[in-house]
């Protein structure tokens, strides 16, 4: 078995994704989690000056997307053919407009900008989109695409405390039942679970 080194922030975010798909298949890795006070050091290390990487072998990979793109084909969460794989990219892509948008808003530095832009999109820009995903969900039957369990879900899951927190949703599950459907499908793998029952500390709670 490859040694294994995943690096990304002691969040979930873009990384939990990794994280989770490297124990749904069963890979004994080294879970590094950067505190944001080691980053400036660290950073020059990646090979884009972000995270998270993934190093196999001491060979380092990055881009998030691009890393659970591989993992779900190496574990069995990938299309079964081209064009689910193409689905499947589709509404990654799209889960990924989504938290662009919100970030947009939420990183702001004019407070008074941000509230504006934050009224603007609540009203004009996130309803139109969360229904759309929403109703991608339902008509996955509890999925992201495809159907079934795929590494989109391993994305969404990692990235849902985020998106409420960027986009200002707190209650986002409760608007949006199906969204548990994706959560569950996820978290109750035994495997995934197992990783996470060990209660790695985060600094930051999304």
């Amino acid at each position: 078995m490859p040694k294994v080194v995943y690096h990304y922030f002691a969040c979930k975010a873009l990384g939990e994704s990794g994280r989770m798909l490297l124990a749904y298949g069963g890979q004994d890795f080294e879970d590094h989690r950067v505190l944001s006070a080691d980053w400036p050091d660290f950073k020059p290390k990646t090979p884009f000056g972000q995270m998270p990487v993934l190093v196999i072998d001491g060979k380092q990979y990055a881009q998030s997307t691009a890393i659970c793109r591989y993992l779900g084909r190496k574990y069995g969460l990938a299309g079964a053919n081209d064009e689910e794989a193409f689905e499947i990219d589709q509404n990654v892509e799209f889960l990924h407009d989504i938290r662009a948008k919100a970030a947009a808003v939420y990183y702001e530095a004019d407070e008074e900008l941000k509230a504006k832009k934050h009224e603007d999109f609540s009203k004009n820009v996130y309803p139109d989109m969360l229904k759309k995903l929403n109703s991608i969900v339902e008509a996955n039957k509890g999925h992201i695409a495809a159907g079934k369990l795929t590494w989109g879900d391993f994305v969404f899951t990692s990235m849902f405390d985020y998106l409420k927190t960027m986009l200002q949703i707190p209650d986002l599950e409760v608007q949006y039942p199906a969204f548990k459907k994706v959560l569950q499908s996820v978290l109750t793998q035994p495997k995934v679970k197992a990783f996470l029952d060990l209660g790695r500390p985060y600094e930051f709670e999304f």
